[in-house]
């Protein structure tokens, strides 16, 4: 059975602008024909933008809510700002927070979603914005647990460690910037990431190396997306001028600011309260499943679940994914 989606410049969404703590963002908004049973507002990861949730937003707009999808910071419509604490999870949360506030006054809750970096968003903004979220979910991304002290990647990986995040070295570094500039780089390197493959099956991405930029021009096209949409993500990418990929690439290089972050909630006791939800992706081999075993000392009112996917989960298991987030909104969230 073929899964409703949006297309590129889908008439069931509307394309806004807002200006949110000196930036401008840009966001994709679908009204419900009557009054929303609630808000909810969907913070993709990288490199993605707001059309990621195409499977998810007509789905949860037909049960009866609100969806607001932000182009995240560095991203599309929204503002890139050169600092790089600008990029930082804790500054990110706080940017989606006010355009929440924005959108549905201040004085609704929201429910706040999220995917790979977007997840660690949403997890953020209800941590530290609890007063405006009714209930948070995630896909592939847990909360993590955050050391007492600061171990560099560079260092983890040397010692053997998390050697599945090796690929986020390079990010962090000046290749992927440098080289992949313009729109045919933009489309091989996105192609890449959603599993363009050769002709004879070597992938574009290592998790423990990163990007194989010598053979992109190689590969035959991603299963995940189909030619327009690829040439919609990247035309949103050419919104911005050379090296396109600066913004997307700053989450990278935040970690030491983004554990100063953490260790000072961890230190003050921080706890996620409202109802959660995460959703793991069984062959996510960049954010195992595993990695959410002990997130219930820390998000206190968390269903784990899991599907049959990838990290592309949202694309590779729509109907699951859908299926579980209509199960807990009515189940647990609209019990409230």
């Amino acid at each position: 059975m073929e899964i409703d989606k949006l297309t590129p410049r889908d008439p069931r969404v509307q394309h806004f602008k807002a200006a949110i703590r000196g930036k401008t963002y840009g966001y994709l908004l679908a009204e419900p024909s009557g009054p929303p049973i609630d808000t909810i507002i969907l913070v993709h990861g990288f490199p993605d933008f707001s059309f990621g949730w195409r499977y998810q937003i007509p789905h949860l707009h037909s049960l009866g809510y609100k969806i607001i999808a932000p182009d995240a910071l560095g991203y599309a419509t929204t503002d890139a700002p050169e600092e790089r604490a600008a990029y930082t999870t804790t500054s990110v949360a706080d940017d989606i927070a006010e355009l929440a506030r924005h959108v549905v006054g201040p004085d609704t809750k929201v429910i706040v979603g999220g995917h790979d970096m977007g997840g660690q968003t949403a997890w953020q903004v209800a941590a530290a914005h609890p007063q405006l979220v009714k209930a948070v979910f995630s896909v592939c991304t847990p909360v993590l647990h955050v050391s007492d002290t600061y171990s560099p990647l560079e260092d983890m990986i040397a010692a053997g460690k998390w050697t599945h995040f090796g690929y986020q070295l390079q990010f962090k570094g000046p290749d992927v910037e440098e080289r992949i500039q313009g729109a045919d780089k933009i489309r091989q390197f996105l192609n890449a990431m959603y599993g363009g493959t050769t002709p004879d099956g070597e992938h574009g991405i290592s998790l423990t190396s990163g990007a194989k930029l010598d053979i992109l021009p190689q590969l035959g096209q991603t299963p995940l997306l189909s030619e327009a949409e690829l040439d919609y993500y990247v035309e949103n990418y050419m919104l911005r001028a050379a090296p396109q990929m600066r913004g997307p690439l700053n989450y990278y290089r935040v970690q030491d600011l983004d554990w100063a972050d953490g260790l000072a909630r961890k230190q003050a006791g921080v706890t996620i309260d409202m109802p959660a939800l995460f959703i793991g992706a069984a062959a996510d081999g960049a954010v195992p499943p595993s990695l959410a075993d002990g997130m219930g000392k820390i998000v206190r009112n968390v269903k784990i679940d899991q599907v049959q996917a990838g990290h592309w989960a949202l694309w590779q298991a729509p109907a699951a994914i859908n299926k579980k987030l209509e199960t807990w909104l009515i189940d647990v969230v609209q019990k409230i």
